[in-house]
């Protein structure tokens, strides 16, 4: 590992005061990703600035109904607040899925969402990788590639983002706030992460040297009645090969409101608005809910190992959003694809 200094930032200007006179710093909250990434040699940063003495380590309730989370929680206590718990129980089992205890109990809520792809190819010194080393090359498109991207990749990266949390409040529109030396700024955690085109490499639209906050969660009833829902390799602590977090509202037998995103198909949470749309005012049904997830999907383009993502992404949608529409629906006839949901 390389030498670096350390810094312990107790105050927001001071962390970035500490970043900005270090072209090669880095801000340090659990280094659950980050000490990993130093001990492989993949990050090199001269100067960790500590920030989780910053006082963003509280989650409030608004006046509006709105949950802010602080950067520096950690994805333990984000989990079990009882306001998430209660509002957006997703998001609870999207954090509960995401680590093992000892992880959770140290990753922040920051870093969480700045946590970089597992991508072998990214964290193998010995392999060219355009995020690593821009214009190298993406051996993944023709190498090993099952558990990469079927939607929004390009000839450039194939790589996922890794983050179950950020699949959750992608579904409920968050927003990322964050602080500059120029002053505080926000963006939608749906725009946070730009689409991979040719610049893979570039992996965020934060400013340089910008601090994240923390993140605010606007009023949606329809989270309450919220799942997510994940597919590993194994029972045990792994990352996703498909995800989904969905919320639905459903009255008189008709979606009022429905959320969806899925996670480990793309370069960032993808929010399915596309479903979304189809689904708002029909009928919930399996086979609604099925032609909707398939019209999400029709825009994959699977490479040579990993097209089984599309039925199995298509088959969780349609089984979680049986289970959120309550037995009458799940009992409705359904079709061979509904029935291979469950």
């Amino acid at each position: 590992m390389k030498e670096f200094a350390y810094d312990r930032a107790h105050d927001i200007p001071t962390a970035l005061a500490l970043l900005a006179r270090d072209p090669d710093a880095r801000y340090l909250g659990g280094g659950t990703n980050l000490v990993d990434l130093m001990k492989s040699g993949v990050e090199r940063p001269a100067r960790l600035v500590d920030v989780r003495g910053l006082p963003l380590d509280r989650i409030d309730r608004a006046p509006d109904g709105s949950l802010r989370i602080g950067a520096t929680v950690t994805n333990s206590d984000l989990a079990a607040h009882p306001d998430v718990r209660r509002g957006w129980p997703a998001l609870t089992q999207a954090v509960l899925a995401g680590a093992s205890g000892q992880l959770r109990n140290m990753a922040t809520v920051g870093g969480n969402l700045l946590q970089r792809t597992r991508c072998a190819y990214f964290t193998d010194l010995a392999s060219p990788c355009n995020r690593r080393a821009p214009g190298s090359g993406c051996p993944a498109v023709t190498g090993e590639h099952r558990n990469h991207a079927i939607l929004g990749a390009s000839a450039h990266c194939v790589a996922v983002h890794p983050s179950d949390m950020a699949v959750a409040l992608t579904a409920f529109d968050a927003v990322v706030t964050y602080e500059t030396e120029d002053g505080p700024g926000e963006t939608p955690l749906a725009d946070l992460y730009p689409p991979v085109g040719d610049t893979p490499h570039r992996e965020t639209a934060l400013p340089p040297g910008a601090l994240i906050t923390g993140v605010t969660l606007p009023p949606a009833p329809v989270a309450a009645r919220s799942r997510y829902r994940k597919v590993r390799e194994r029972a045990s602590y792994a990352f996703a090969i498909g995800s989904v977090a969905a919320a639905l509202d459903v009255s008189d037998g008709r979606v009022r409101d429905v959320r969806l995103a899925f996670g480990a198909v793309a370069s960032r949470p993808w929010r399915a608005r596309t479903a979304e749309r189809a689904l708002i005012g029909g009928p919930a049904t399996p086979a609604a809910f099925t032609r909707a997830a398939a019209a999400e999907l029709a825009a994959a383009t699977p490479l040579r190992d990993n097209a089984y993502k599309v039925p199995l992404v298509r088959n969780l949608v349609t089984a979680l959003l049986i289970e959120l529409a309550g037995p009458t629906t799940a009992t409705e006839s359904a079709g061979p694809t509904e029935g291979a949901a469950r």
